[in-house]
């Protein structure tokens, strides 16, 4: 089991380049490494270049967590055409 793209609107799971050129992150967390490898490419075939892997499963309780925040800022923003940028 795999699970991602918690922190973005369904348009730009699959076209990420609609917001900053694709300059965002995604997350990734799950049990399979041969199935985070898959979705993995799945992710930067679709053209996200900025993809983090958590660990196991249980790390996407974090992503699923930034719901509320998700709420407020669509609200704030008129617009659900926004994500999270991890600056290292």
């Amino acid at each position: 089991m795999v699970k991602a793209l918690n922190t973005l609107t369904a348009d730009l799971m699959t076209h990420p380049r609609q917001l900053a050129d694709g300059d965002h992150t995604v997350f990734v967390s799950g049990d399979d490494a041969d199935a985070k490898k898959v979705v993995t490419e799945l992710l930067t075939s679709f053209g996200h270049t900025d993809v983090i892997d958590l660990g196991d499963i249980t790390t996407a309780r974090g992503t699923e967590m930034l719901l509320p925040l998700w709420l407020r800022l669509y609200g704030g923003l008129g617009t659900a055409l926004f994500n999270i940028k991890v600056v290292r």
